[in-house]
């Protein structure tokens, strides 16, 4: 599974790319103004410190706008993705774009019969909104379970990249379905690390080791 985090914060993806687990790196109109710093600025600067996709959204609703802003970001730098929603529109864009090859993160996707639309448009990802779906009453894992059957049905190349993940069980159900992707805000993604019998483990061996009285570095 690849793991993007969902950030605009470039301190926390620095921090994150360091550690080699970074795949990429997905943002929105709502994280960019949380950065504070310019959409322009920041995504260019996000670019340098991956190798893998980061998706920038556009803003308009209507195809010929969405063209005209695609246009202008995926000049920022080669491994932008274009973020659409899932919309005539979004579609008809995604379907242009990635017949230019240009890479498309269609989101904003709840039901399986959209993720089928969103492939058959050429999408690269097909982002579903676990969380998000959770908090209206669905199953969001069951959404990926069908997203991958009917992919799978189809041999389509479309990459499941599994979003508004709120916790590790999230990521944990979405790799065991077979999701291609897990994009996490970087919270969830340091909380992967952490298990009370690793903390454990490591106060144990460091008691011990400081009875020894020994030291590596002299």
């Amino acid at each position: 599974m690849k793991f993007f985090v969902d950030t605009a914060d470039t301190a926390e993806i620095q921090d994150l790319a360091a550690t080699g687990l970074l795949d990429g790196v997905t943002t929105n109109p709502s994280l960019i103004a949380k950065s504070g710093r310019d959409f322009m600025e920041v995504t260019k600067e996000i670019c340098g410190m991956v190798d893998g996709p980061v998706s920038a959204e556009v803003v308009a609703l209507d195809h010929e706008t969405m063209l005209k802003e695609a246009d202008v970001l995926r000049k920022i730098a080669d491994n932008v993705c274009i973020k659409v929603p899932l919309t005539i529109d979004g579609l008809k864009t995604c379907k242009a774009l990635t017949g230019e090859g240009t890479m498309v993160n269609v989101t904003l996707c709840f039901s399986a019969n959209q993720a089928l639309l969103a492939a058959k448009a050429g999408a690269t990802f097909i982002s579903p909104f676990i969380g998000r779906h959770d908090d209206n009453g669905f199953d969001g894992m069951e959404l990926i379970e069908d997203i991958r059957l009917i992919y799978d049905n189809y041999d389509f190349s479309t990459e499941i990249l599994a979003a508004s993940i709120r916790h590790p069980v999230h990521v944990l159900e979405s790799a065991r379905i077979g999701a291609d992707v897990a994009t996490m805000p970087p919270a969830v993604i340091r909380g992967l690390f952490k298990h009370v019998l690793t903390d454990k483990g490591i106060e144990g061996f460091l008691a011990d080791w400081q009875k020894t009285g020994q030291a590596i570095l002299k």
